[in-house]
C-alpha cells in the first residue's frame, strides 16, 4: 500500500492485502476485520430503478413549480445534484409518468446516449425520460454503490440498445450483476470514497480560483486596447505604458520546417503540443542539431505557439539544448523582461493583435514569422515594473501548478483504489 493513501485518508494500518489468486469474490484491499467473500447480486436486488417523464412543454401550470426536475445536460463532474435548472408544479408532476426520488438514497443515472451520468440527489426530485435512476435499499449504502458507477455504466454501455441511439432499459439495468460486501463494509468503502472525493472537490475549486485570479489580473494588469496604464498597478509606477513592436524587444525565429529524424536519445525536440512543459519524449541527434540550429532556445526565451494553436507562450528555464518545430516561433528578449514578454502576450491587446494577424484560412491556421514581430505589446517603461509584473504571475503559474499536481495525485489514488478495493 503507497504511504500516500494512508496519509491522505488517515487510514493508520486499518488495511488488508490480499492475493487475489488466492481467494475469489474478495478484493485485493480491503479494510482490516471484514474477511467474508462478497457476494454476487443482481442491481435490481440492492436498488430499485426508477425512470421519468415530462409534463407537457405546452401548459404554462405545469412549469416554475417547487419540484425539481432533472435532464440528462444538468448532470457533469459533481458529486451531487442540489438543485435543477428546470421545476414543475404540483399539477405537472400529477400530469406526467415521473416519480419523486428520495434524497440522500438516489443516484440519478443517465440512460441515452450519453449513458451513466451520475450524481447523488440531495434533495427530493424527479427527472424526464432519460433517466434509469437507483434507488438504494436500506441495506445498501448509497455511496459505496455511487463509487461503483464507473462499472454499472461498463454494464450499460454494452447492454445498451436501440436504432436511433443507444439506451438501456431498467429491466436491463436492474438485471446487472455485481459484487457486494456486507452492509458495514459498503459503509467504510464508501465513507472513504466519500472523504477523498471531497478532497477532490476542494483543491478543484482552489485550482479554479487561482485560474480565475489569473485571467482576471491578466485583464486588469495590462492596459486596455487604446489606454496607456492599466487597471491594477504596483505601487510606485506612475508612468504611461509604451506600445513596443515585439520585434523591438525580442528577435523572432522559428523552428526547423521538416519533420526531424527522431532518436531514442539525443537532444529534446519541442512542438505546439508541448508548450505547457516545454518537455518532450521525442529527441534528434547531437548531429543535426549542430547542423540545423545556428539558434536554439536557451535560458530565459520565450517560445510561443504560431500554427493550430496561436499565442500560446512560455519561458524556457533550462540549459539544456532544445530543439523545435516549425509550430513554434522562438522569442529572444533583448530589450525586456523574459516572464513580462511572456505575460504580455496573453494581456487583451496583445491577443487582439495576434488574432488579427493570424491567417484563419490557412489550415491549421497560422501566424507568420513576419507578422509575430510586428504585434504591438503594451510596454512598461521601468524594467523594475516588468520584472513584478512578471514574478507575481510566475508565482501564480506555480501555484496553479501546485495544485493540479494535487489533483491529479488525489485523481490517480482514487482511480487505483477504485480498481483493488472492488471485485
Amino acid at each position: 500500500m503507497n504511504s500516500i493513501w494512508r496519509a491522505l485518508l488517515n487510514c493508520g494500518n486499518c488495511w488488508e492485502v490480499n492475493s487475489v489468486t488466492e481467494k475469489t469474490n474478495v478484493p485485493e484491499i480491503r479494510f482490516a476485520g471484514f474477511t467474508d467473500p462478497w457476494e454476487q447480486r443482481k442491481l435490481g436486488d440492492v436498488a430499485t430503478i426508477v425512470g421519468g417523464g415530462t409534463p407537457s412543454t405546452n401548459n404554462d401550470a405545469y412549469w416554475d413549480g417547487d419540484i425539481d426536475w432533472y435532464s440528462p445536460a444538468e448532470l457533469g463532474e459533481q458529486v451531487y445534484a442540489d438543485r435543477s435548472v428546470r421545476r414543475i408544479t404540483q399539477a405537472g408532476y400529477d400530469s406526467c409518468s415521473a416519480t419523486l426520488l428520495p434524497a440522500g438514497k438516489t443516484i440519478l443515472f443517465t440512460s441515452p446516449a450519453g449513458i451513466g451520468n451520475t450524481a447523488i440527489l440531495r434533495r427530493s426530485a424527479c427527472t424526464n425520460q432519460g433517466f434509469q435512476s437507483l434507488v438504494v435499499n436500506d441495506d445498501t449504502d448509497v455511496y459505496f454503490v455511487y463509487s461503483m458507477t464507473d462499472r454499472i455504466k461498463k454494464f450499460a454501455e454494452q447492454k445498451a440498445s436501440g436504432s436511433t441511439f443507444l439506451e438501456i432499459s431498467g429491466k436491463g439495468l436492474a438485471a446487472g450483476e455485481f459484487a457486494f460486501p456486507s452492509k458495514d463494509e459498503q459503509t467504510a468503502i464508501g465513507s472513504m470514497f466519500k472523504q477523498l472525493d471531497h478532497l477532490i472537490t476542494l483543491h478543484q475549486r482552489k485550482h479554479d480560483k487561482l485560474v480565475q485570479l489569473k485571467k482576471s489580473m491578466l485583464d486588469k494588469m495590462f492596459p486596455k486596447p487604446g489606454e496607456t496604464e492599466p487597471e491594477i498597478r504596483f505601487a510606485g509606477f506612475t508612468d504611461p505604458w509604451e506600445q513596443r513592436k515585439l520585434g523591438d524587444v525580442a528577435a523572432v525565429y522559428d523552428g526547423v520546417h521538416q519533420t526531424p529524424d527522431y532518436q531514442d536519445e539525443g537532444v529534446m525536440f519541442l512542438s505546439v503540443e508541448n508548450i505547457a512543459t516545454l518537455t518532450s519524449q521525442k529527441f534528434i541527434s547531437r548531429e543535426a542539431f549542430a547542423r540545423d540550429y545556428p539558434v536554439y532556445p536557451k535560458r530565459g526565451d520565450v517560445l510561443m505557439t504560431r500554427i493550430g494553436d496561436i499565442g500560446t507562450s512560455n519561458v524556457v528555464e533550462t540549459d539544456d539544448k532544445l530543439a523545435f518545430y516549425v509550430s513554434l516561433a522562438l522569442l529572444k528578449p533583448f530589450n525586456v523582461d523574459s516572464y513580462y514578454l511572456d505575460k504580455s502576450l496573453q494581456s487583451p491587446s496583445a491577443k487582439m493583435e495576434l488574432y488579427r494577424r493570424t491567417l484563419h484560412i490557412a489550415f491549421p491556421k497560422k501566424i507568420n514569422k513576419n507578422q509575430i514581430a510586428e504585434v504591438m505589446l503594451p510596454i512598461p517603461r521601468s524594467r523594475q515594473e516588468q520584472e513584478q509584473i512578471g514574478a507575481l504571475f510566475r508565482n501564480l503559474d506555480t501555484l496553479i501548478t501546485l495544485h493540479q499536481r494535487k489533483l491529479e495525485l488525489l485523481r490517480n489514488t482514487k482511480k487505483s483504489l477504485l480498481e483493488r478495493m472492488f471485485v
